[in-house]
């Protein structure tokens, strides 16, 4: 059984929702991602995704466009992430879902990168500008490696489309908060909530509500209409910052508010 299916499971038995704080690769050097990922593991984290630095990333708010743009600066590449990852998985549990967008997969080859993934220990891809209608380039090679491919819906994605999309795979749905890039926000259309109740009612998979969620009042609204958050730009501003302390305490509010 994947570790993504694994970790949903216990925490169903558990009632507890999900916290998946995402990280740039590389962005204060690739040297301090295995151990960013030991420490997240520590702080409770469900999942880790793990950003793949690009130099068009169309999805991505200013913070992580930045963290991006350190991370090449640093000289971080796709070999090197995979190499760090596999290090660390000797040392960690958690699921780890690496992001990135199709072209540095493509530059890499298919069929490599998906052997190379497996062998490393990543349970997840997120590929963000791939559509479903194109996904079979990929899809088939991360099927036959048991890594899961998260698929997205958003708010103006029809009701038929997201229970298409949610049929596909184990892993979980991503559901974008947001009509736009990430980022942190203060508020939410306000109708986020019940968008969120329609997707997990109809939904055969864990639904996570990732984009813009930045602090614990979003995140104890967002969690009942949901089985949890995918937090970015914050964790990102807390790592760059060194602010562990702020960082642990945002990763504890699943701790506490967290009844299905």
């Amino acid at each position: 059984m994947n570790r993504i299916t694994q970790s949903f499971n216990e925490l169903n038995k558990q009632k507890r929702k999900a916290f998946v704080p995402y990280i740039m690769a590389g962005d204060g050097g690739l040297e301090v991602l295995s151990d960013r990922l030991i420490t997240l593991e520590k702080l409770g984290a469900t999942a880790i995704e793990v950003g793949v630095p690009f130099s068009d990333p169309v999805a991505d708010g200013p913070t992580i466009q930045q963290a991006g743009l350190r991370a090449l600066a640093n000289g971080t590449t796709l070999k090197g992430i995979i190499a760090e990852i596999a290090k660390a998985r000797a040392q960690i549990t958690v699921p780890i879902v690496m992001m990135s967008y199709l072209n540095p997969i493509y530059a890499y080859g298919i069929a490599k990168f998906v052997a190379d993934v497996k062998v490393a220990g990543v349970d997840g891809c997120i590929i963000p500008d791939l559509p479903v209608e194109e996904e079979e380039i990929i899809e088939p090679y991360l099927e036959d490696a048991k890594i899961e491919l998260i698929r997205l819906v958003t708010l103006t994605t029809p009701i038929e489309r997201i229970k298409a999309i949610s049929s596909k795979g184990n892993g979980f749905l991503y559901a974008v908060t947001v009509k736009g890039i990430t980022g942190t926000r203060n508020e939410y259309n306000q109708d986020l909530n019940q968008f969120l109740q329609t997707i997990k009612e109809n939904s055969p998979i864990p639904v996570l509500a990732g984009f813009g969620i930045s602090n614990e009042a979003q995140i104890k609204e967002i969690t009942p209409y949901c089985d949890g958050v995918i937090v970015g730009s914050k964790i990102v501003d807390l790592l760059n910052q060194n602010n562990l302390a702020e960082l642990e305490k945002l990763m504890s509010v699943l701790k506490i508010e967290s009844k299905i």
